[in-house]
């Protein structure tokens, strides 16, 4: 076995490990300093020095934290104390110096432990360089090569950032401190944070308010498919310069110019952080339509456009970037659904409608099959004898969420996604099912028809006279005892299939009836050579009739040429919304032959028409 080195050499060696190592601390091109636990330089090599312009030697006795900014916020502080105390083994964060002459670099500050000592070794990476390359990498990354913009990635990073910081806000107090802490001192390298003053810029926190600017080009798709998509990415980028004026000239703004992005295609968003209220958004969104109305001269080919836009102001603590973006694209589908060329304000009570539509719409054909609908019926009295004739099936959704829901709640959604065959199938089976019950219940009375309404579609996208008469089959209920009510502007123009199944319909002995008559074309022309055996009088003829002392001439002599008309052609006349009995009595002297309103009944269940069969029911 060896010999164990003598204790004289054993000193000897450490002293040169000792001397090595502080030659290697003055020579090494890193910049470090060696601390005390109460955070005072104890040496620094000359790279140090260099690094902040001053002499190594005069960086000694000086608090480390004040020469590379680490008190400047509570987080980093709390940190660097924690490693001088000996209770966290390493720290490291990103500092933004200042250098004597002027200039400014990027450091990556290191605190960890000397080993067999009460000390630390502070080393400061000048990583300017590396910063620039990430910057200018970044900047690619996050703007759109056509118009140089924010592209959808940074204005979604913009945006959350601001509705971040609002938060902060809210809670704390210190939005412009929390946002550089983020940005500065709790970010690894190549994180997708800007520099300090990017954030100083955006002036977060002043009112807690945000808004948004949603727009598009009108009619954009038609310049690259006829002038090519060269000049179409010209025509975006001179969209985008204008945009920019209309951002930095805001005269409501205090910190520079709002944030202008490309989302993609010709979809544009400009927000406004700290907005002052809905009034700055209207301004905005005016100045931007009345830029972009001017006509655009690129390269001798002159192009005008227009825009929508929807607006959004709102709060900003409560919200997120998916809700402020899902109503800021919600107001401008309503923009161009207005008409296009025009901004139009966040509405949160439309907006509500909209989703309760859509909620509708998405649980409309599961509730066929569940069997949520209903029908009420309203009778249709004869005005002579107050007998009631008819019935008119009424349809109510039993909603399991909004409660009992009348026909115009959902009629047009069913039409519009198709369940409308089914629905109208259901409808016309139940109320044929219902009439030959009644019919059945009370042989000895006179039996009364039930008058179903029919949507245009129905006759399109199915088989109307097929169904028609397979249910007529099946319920056992006599053609003659089925109306059928179409609208007047849907039979109006009818020919080829519509024409053809509303004749095939009559042929079987099946009512045709026209609803609403009078607020459509009313081109009478049709009635001739339609198979038409009724015409229901719009409501709004005998309203006219309500006000008795001061009654209209014309309105009555209006229904009566209406009446006289339908009589000739062997057409008999309904008249809806009757409520009075002057009304009743009127319509009775002109000839009209049978009222529906609420003077006789409201629509009710099947159980309560049982009891009006055969005796003429009491006003109500």
């Amino acid at each position: 076995m060896a010999a164990e080195l003598r204790p004289e050499l054993t000193a000897d060696r450490r002293a040169a490990e000792l001397r090595d190592y502080r030659a290697a601390f003055r020579a090494a091109q890193l910049a470090m300093a060696v601390v005390d636990q109460d955070g005072i330089v104890v040496t620094a090599n000359d790279s140090f020095g260099a690094l902040l312009g001053t002499e190594a030697g005069a960086l000694r006795e000086q608090a480390a934290a004040d020469l590379v900014d680490l008190a400047s916020d509570g987080r980093t502080w709390h940190a660097y104390r924690e490693v001088l105390r000996g209770r966290r083994s390493r720290f490291r964060c990103t500092r933004r110096l200042k250098h004597p002459d002027g200039r400014s670099l990027w450091a990556e500050v290191t605190v960890s432990p000397v080993p067999d000592s009460r000390r630390v070794l502070l080393s400061v990476a000048d990583i300017s360089d590396r910063r620039e390359l990430q910057a200018r990498l970044r900047h690619l990354q996050m703007h759109d090569p056509v118009t140089r913009l924010p592209n959808r990635a940074l204005f979604f990073e913009r945006l959350s950032a601001a509705l971040e910081a609002a938060a902060h806000d809210a809670v704390h107090g210190a939005v412009q401190d929390a946002v550089q802490v983020s940005a500065d001192d709790r970010t690894p390298v190549g994180s997708s944070y800007e520099s300090h003053e990017s954030h100083e810029s955006y002036g977060y926190g002043r009112t807690g308010r945000i808004g948004l600017c949603y727009l598009d080009l009108d009619g954009f798709k038609a310049v690259n498919d006829t002038l090519g998509h060269r000049v179409g990415d010209r025509l975006l980028a001179a969209v985008a310069a204008r945009l920019t004026e209309c951002a930095d000239s805001d005269g409501y703004t205090r910190s520079g110019g709002h944030l202008v992005a490309r989302l993609g295609g010709d979809e544009f968003a400009i927000l406004v952080e700290d907005s002052t209220g809905t009034e700055q958004l209207a301004d905005l969104a005016r100045s931007v339509l009345r830029a972009l109305q001017l006509p655009f001269d690129l390269g001798g080919q002159r192009l005008s456009v227009s825009a929508s836009i929807g607006v959004v102001e709102r709060t900003a603590q409560g919200t997120t970037a998916t809700a402020l973006m899902q109503d800021a694209d919600t107001t401008l589908y309503w923009a161009k659904a207005d008409g296009k060329a025009r901004w139009t304000l966040f509405d949160p009570e439309r907006n509500a409608h909209r989703m309760t539509r859509q909620a509708l719409s998405s649980t409309l054909r599961p509730a066929v099959e569940r069997g949520e609908f209903g029908l009420e019926y309203q009778p249709l009295v004869d005005l002579t004898d107050g007998a009631v004739r008819g019935v008119e099936a009424l349809v109510r959704w039993n909603h399991p969420q909004f409660g009992s829901l009348p026909p115009n709640r959902f009629i047009g959604i069913a039409e519009e996604d198709g369940s409308i065959v089914e629905l109208g199938r259901w409808v016309l089976r139940t109320a044929c099912r219902q009439a030959r019950q009644w019919q059945k219940d009370h042989p000895r009375e006179r039996p009364i028809f039930v008058s179903v309404n029919v949507a245009v579609r129905q006759v399109w996208d199915s088989d109307l006279v097929a169904d028609v008469a397979g249910i007529l089959a099946e319920t056992g209920l006599a053609p003659h005892l089925l109306q059928l009510e179409l609208t007047e502007s849907a039979v109006m123009g009818s020919a080829g299939r519509p024409l053809q199944a509303l004749q095939a319909l009559s042929d079987m002995g099946v009512r045709i009836a026209i609803d609403d008559f009078g607020t459509g074309y009313s081109n009478l022309a049709y009635l001739s050579r339609l198979p038409v055996s009724v015409l229901k009088l719009d409501g709004s003829f005998v309203r006219g009739f309500q006000d008795e002392e001061h009654a209209n001439p014309a309105d009555e002599l209006i229904v009566e040429a209406l009446v006289q008309l339908a009589h000739r052609l062997g057409l008999t006349v309904t008249a809806e919304c009757v409520e009075t009995s002057g009304q009743a009595a009127r319509l009775r002297r002109i000839g009209c032959d049978t009222g529906q309103g609420w003077l006789y009944s409201r629509a009710v269940a099947p159980d309560r028409i049982a009891a009006l069969i055969g005796t003429a029911p009491q006003p109500v």
